[in-house]
């Protein structure tokens, strides 16, 4: 499999000889990924060359001083939780000085929500694509309470509860994974579609399903005492949005098998406190740019729109896949959570397939006639349409938390930007 890396050395040359060969090829190869969970391990111990002193977060790769507002909390709070700083002050003059390293955790083939922050210590979800060979990683899901250390809070309580992820919840979840061999995913969430899942914004279906499939290992479990079981089971049911950190993770691992020289299909969507980027699986892991993206949505009661905040985002893979917004009319439920109207969530979901390669052939939209979502988005279709690629996510406050949920659209300026650089590798697009 050519890897993004191989890209950057190899001549330009498109593959097949024309662009819609060459997105013909990254189309299939995403649709045909077939991921798999098959461990829950601390970062240090999985994510290819993972260092001690080292904090990933969301976003392009930016430096220290550029990181603000939450984004910037999260990263602190990071630092503190890992041990890497005594308190506040001290974690910024090591970050400032480079003894505290941060890095982007698409470059460690991972992905976060919201500020995605990882350390060293913190259990991560292993899925492996075993059609093409390659690994994708999320980190472990920190529970429903609004402030939580990826929306930039960090305090007793945030310390507290990623204390009981590492040390409970997720060596009993990595174990009932490991005794079972291994879970497919793909299936897991084609049926969630079919359950008012999108697999982004809503999770309960698949939440649902992911705990049915481990049941076996935790009743084994329990025979043989296993400490921390029952508690976990406990957590994971009043968890609807805990399956999240495993569509991602699958996501991640079927979008990185689409590096195909030439193609203009989109790999990667995520936003920093800077603004959103993309990739396109013809550019390798150049990312493309843009201003922060265009966002509707409602609001938890007591917040205003005027505390609408950035603080990064790589919940959008599950897009990048067709998944999340482009399989809306599954989950219509989500206009209570997120606003709008099944009237409209249908129509948006409808205009996704005007800037998509191809419908997805596992991932199938029961209102549409079990049509595939749509999946592939082309950069080339979404300046010729002008319809931007749309997602759901959770809306951040300035102060920390989440305040409210909705959608986004990805900026324009990021498919000039990554076509221009394709026009220039590749002399056409």
């Amino acid at each position: 499999m050519v890897t993004a890396n191989d890209l950057a050395t190899a001549p330009a040359e498109i593959w097949g000889g024309s662009v819609e060969a060459a997105n013909d090829e990254a189309f299939r190869r995403l649709d045909d990924a077939d991921p798999w969970v098959v461990d829950v391990r601390p970062a240090r111990e999985v994510l290819p060359a993972y260092r001690d002193n080292l904090v990933l977060t969301s976003g392009a790769p930016m430096p220290w001083e550029a990181y603000t507002g939450g984004q910037r909390e999260a990263l602190i709070g990071g630092a503190l939780f890992e041990g890497l700083a005594a308190d506040r002050d001290e974690a910024i003059a090591k970050f400032a000085d480079g003894r505290i390293e941060i890095g982007a955790c698409h470059d460690y083939n991972a992905v976060g929500s919201l500020a995605g922050i990882y350390t060293a210590s913190m259990p991560v979800f292993v899925v492996e694509n075993r059609t093409h060979g390659n690994v994708g990683f999320c980190n472990f899901y920190e529970g429903k309470e609004p402030r939580r250390l990826n929306y930039g809070c960090y305090d007793e309580g945030v310390h507290e509860r990623l204390e009981h992820v590492n040390t409970v919840l997720a060596p009993v979840v990595g174990e009932a994974i490991r005794r079972r061999g291994g879970i497919a995913l793909k299936p897991m969430i084609a049926r969630a579609l079919r359950m008012g899942d999108e697999v982004h914004s809503r999770n309960a279906a698949a939440s649902i399903l992911f705990n049915r499939e481990i049941l076996p290992s935790v009743l084994d479990m329990i025979e043989d005492s296993v400490p921390g079981v029952r508690e976990t089971m406990l957590h994971l049911a009043e968890n609807d949005y805990f399956f999240l950190r495993l569509s991602m993770a699958a996501a991640k691992a079927s979008a990185d098998a689409m590096v195909v020289p030439g193609s203009t299909l989109v790999s990667a969507m995520a936003f920093s406190c800077r603004g959103f980027a993309i990739k396109l699986a013809g550019l390798g892991d150049t990312w493309f740019e843009g201003p922060p993206p265009i966002h509707q949505g409602k609001l938890f009661a007591g917040h205003t729109e005027d505390e609408i905040t950035w603080m990064g985002g790589e919940s959008p893979i599950t897009e990048t896949v067709g998944l999340g917004g482009f399989a809306q009319a599954c989950a219509l439920s989500l206009q209570d959570y997120q606003g709008g109207s099944p009237e409209v969530m249908i129509e948006r979901n409808r205009e996704m397939y005007e800037i998509t390669h191809g419908e997805n052939s596992t991932y199938r939209i029961a209102l549409f006639g079990f049509r595939g979502t749509p999946t592939g988005v082309d950069a080339r279709k979404v300046l010729d349409t002008s319809v931007l690629p749309v997602m759901d996510v959770g809306l951040a406050g300035r102060d920390g938390g989440q305040i409210g949920a909705g959608v986004i659209r990805a900026p324009r300026e990021c498919f000039v930007a990554a076509l221009d650089e394709h026009s220039r590798r590749y002399g056409q697009s």
